[in-house]
């Protein structure tokens, strides 16, 4: 049985204001005001649960505080990755000066986007995605919400259904008691038609003919996906084979990660990598002794700047971390397993396990001897295509800076989405490309940065706030325009900062500065 329930009276919010309600233990709302008319949606993004009143109201829609998913300010409807759910709306209205909302039973917290139902009488037709990483799944269901009612073969080497690779080297480490971050059940699979062979690697493509060999057999495709991400480089130094000398990339390298820790180990963690580092904060967390080997002088210097990077630092080293920054591994000692890492400045580091976090490469091998294969990656046009029925999405491609057209490989989860959602309705003749401000943040000890757009080099970078209090928003700029931005502790500005850079033209420095100074 519906309820009603007031939430504010009109004058508690002025024409594009939002104002959480927490009605419940268990229910928040978000109210907003556009357009003279008062809305009400769920109050919390369904991808994590950030409070969307912490986040801003732009251009009539809801761009969420934390990974800058966004939904439509008049229906709730998911508009931009990360999330896959939209928003439930309610019913209001005005009575007096109270703003009243109807409440259903069990009122939803998220609402799947529609799908269709496979007909195969009607379509014949079979797309193949191969890999069930961020780009494969996306691909699958937003093929579904585009009415494609063939059928959908997906296939991944893991033994897993899809997850949030994400979730990996933040809570899923860090907590030991964690679930696993599985993205859908096998219900929701098999509901909307959507076949995921696990355990299955494709070995062979074959462009032309249109086939691909997995398992030993020959599988037939009319579109075809390629969304098989990428694997950890190696360092190529002896001992690296050792048992407990680990990577962190997918969920079975995680759990062998998680059943190495235990309270006062000793860990070896090398490289200054974004997972690098992560692995390293979840780790010191677990009760660890950690030691990060890395050759820059300062982490993340090449990506984010000294001034962040010592931020990161001295976070890690207020939590006990221990760096040999300038400094490189020049093998892994032991009998079978680990127990000694040398550097090559001559130092040993007594150690129980190591993880090495120096970077990836795409996987491709499937692709040798075919006018396709490259030196290390896929090219693909504006509109993910390989040829006019096989595409690319995710950490596999080059693809075109929708702004200056040079060749990038970005590979961060929300872009690997987005590229899969683009791949998707382009395979069903819906044509779109790829644009807007590419996305990504990190987690280390709870000192949260995000970083939008994409900046390959800058000639200064234009402080609001100040690193070493873990607050500000650094700008990073090229002849007088920004190209990128990071924040720490300012979601809304860097909100804001996701909707400028999201232009096609990259913005002028001082027109930023005024915009982030209003906030």
């Amino acid at each position: 049985m519906a309820t009603e329930r007031v939430l504010a009276r009109v004058d508690e919010l002025k024409e594009g204001e939002m104002k959480e309600v927490e009605v419940s233990e268990d229910l928040t709302l978000l109210l907003l005001r556009l357009d003279g008319e008062f809305r009400v949606f769920g109050g919390k993004c369904p991808h994590h649960g950030a409070s969307l009143a912490e986040g801003i109201l732009y251009d009539r829609h809801i761009r969420c505080p934390w990974h800058h998913a966004v939904f439509d300010a008049q229906t709730g409807h998911v508009r931009d990755l990360p999330s896959l759910d939209s928003i439930p709306r309610f019913d209001v209205r005005v009575e007096g000066d109270k703003v009243i909302v109807t409440l259903p039973d069990n009122p939803p917290k998220a609402c799947t986007p529609p799908m269709a139902t496979p007909d195969p009488a009607r379509d014949k037709r079979t797309f193949v995605i191969v890999g069930t990483g961020a780009a494969g799944i996306t691909a699958a269901e937003t093929l579904r919400q585009e009415d494609f009612r063939g059928r959908i073969l997906m296939l991944t080497r893991e033994p897993h259904l899809p997850y949030d690779r994400t979730d990996l080297s933040k809570p899923y480490l860090r907590k030991p008691d964690a679930r696993k971050p599985f993205l859908r059940s096998a219900s929701f699979y098999e509901k909307n038609g959507i076949e995921i062979l696990t355990g299955h690697e494709v070995t062979r493509v074959d462009p032309e003919g249109k086939t691909l060999s997995c398992n030993g057999k020959e599988l037939s495709f009319d579109r075809l996906l390629l969304a098989t991400g990428a694997s950890p480089r190696r360092l190529g130094v002896p001992g690296e084979d050792l048992e407990n000398v680990l990577y962190l990339r997918s969920l079975d390298d995680c759990e062998a990660l998680r059943a190495q820790v235990r309270q006062h180990a000793r860990a070896v963690v090398v490289g200054a990598s974004f997972i690098a580092m992560e692995v390293c904060a979840a780790l010191v967390e677990r009760g660890l002794s950690v030691t990060v080997v890395a050759p820059e002088s300062v982490p993340f210097e090449g990506t984010l700047g000294p001034e962040i990077g010592r931020m990161y630092q001295r976070a890690h080293e207020d939590k006990g971390a221990v760096f040999q920054l300038g400094n490189k591994v020049d093998r892994f000692e032991g009998n079978g397993k680990l127990r000694r890492v040398l550097l090559q400045g001559g130092e040993g580091l007594e150690a129980d396990l190591a993880v090495l976090g120096v970077g990836v490469q795409p996987v491709t091998g499937y692709l040798k001897g075919t006018a396709l294969a490259r030196q290390g990656d896929l090219q693909v046009d504006g509109w993910q295509c390989l040829t006019e029925e096989v595409y690319a999405a995710g950490d596999v491609v080059l693809f075109p800076d929708w702004r200056t057209k040079e060749p990038i490989r970005i590979e961060h989860w929300r872009v690997a989405q987005q590229q899969g959602q683009v791949a998707a309705r382009n395979m069903v003749g819906r044509p779109t490309t790829f644009e807007g401000a590419p996305f990504f943040w990190t987690n280390q000890y709870f000192v949260i940065t995000s970083y939008v757009g994409f900046a390959r080099g800058w000639e200064e970078i234009v402080f609001e706030g100040d690193p070493s209090k873990q607050r500000f928003v650094a700008l990073y700029v090229r002849s007088g325009r920004v190209l990128a931005a990071a924040g720490c502790g300012e979601e809304r500005k860097m909100c804001l900062m996701s909707e400028i850079l999201g232009a096609p033209e990259s913005p002028k420095i001082g027109e930023v500065m005024d915009q982030l100074r209003k906030r």
